[in-house]
């Protein structure tokens, strides 16, 4: 895939609402602006230029997340395309199928969980809230969670930005019940 840029954003909360916690909660997204080989073309029904070579992307931007994770382990993760004006959303999902993310829960050391994602069509420098949960169950409820980010200059048209994003921790005042991680039996990627 023909990579313009890549762009990491790191966030750390150390307290949310006065309370102080032990662990701070870190939330990283790393975007790759790729070139979208299929923008202004006619309709294509394979999509293969896109799934194929998107499991070499997975693995080289989930990696640097989880660099900039340390010195905390990945606990949830999601991920996201923006499309270009001259692609379709269609193109994003291509980029985020099941060999993207099988790259990213082998960067992460594992997930039993489907992986949140999101995509959509965009001009350059719209947000984007990227869905967060559990890698390894999805009842976890403390990890429903979510990334806000906004790249300046893409995508542009012809791009696509392929987005990973990795927390370390539930969200930090978390209190409406649900399983709690302790609990997790990582049978079934709900549980």
């Amino acid at each position: 895939m023909d990579t313009r840029r890549l762009y990491t954003v790191v966030e750390e909360t150390v307290h949310d609402m006065g309370r102080p916690r032990e662990q701070v909660l870190r939330k990283v997204a790393v975007v790759a602006v790729i070139a979208n080989p299929y923008a202004g073309r006619a309709y294509a029904e394979d999509l293969n230029g896109l799934i194929e070579p998107s499991a070499a992307l997975g693995a080289k931007i989930a990696e640097m997340a989880v660099a900039q994770m340390k010195p905390y382990a990945v606990e949830s993760y999601g991920k996201a395309a923006l499309v270009g004006g001259a692609g379709e959303q269609e193109h994003g999902v291509a980029c985020l199928t099941t060999v993207f993310g099988n790259a990213l829960r082998d960067a992460v050391g594992g997930g039993e969980a489907w992986i949140s994602s999101f995509t959509k069509r965009c001009a350059p420098g719209e947000t984007l809230d990227i869905p967060l949960a559990h890698k390894d169950a999805l009842y976890v409820r403390s990890h429903y969670d979510g990334m806000t980010i906004m790249i300046p200059d893409a995508p542009l048209a012809d791009e696509i930005c392929v987005i990973c994003c990795v927390a370390n921790r539930g969200r930090l005042n978390h209190r409406v019940g649900g399983l709690s991680s302790g609990e997790i039996a990582g049978t079934d990627g709900l549980r």
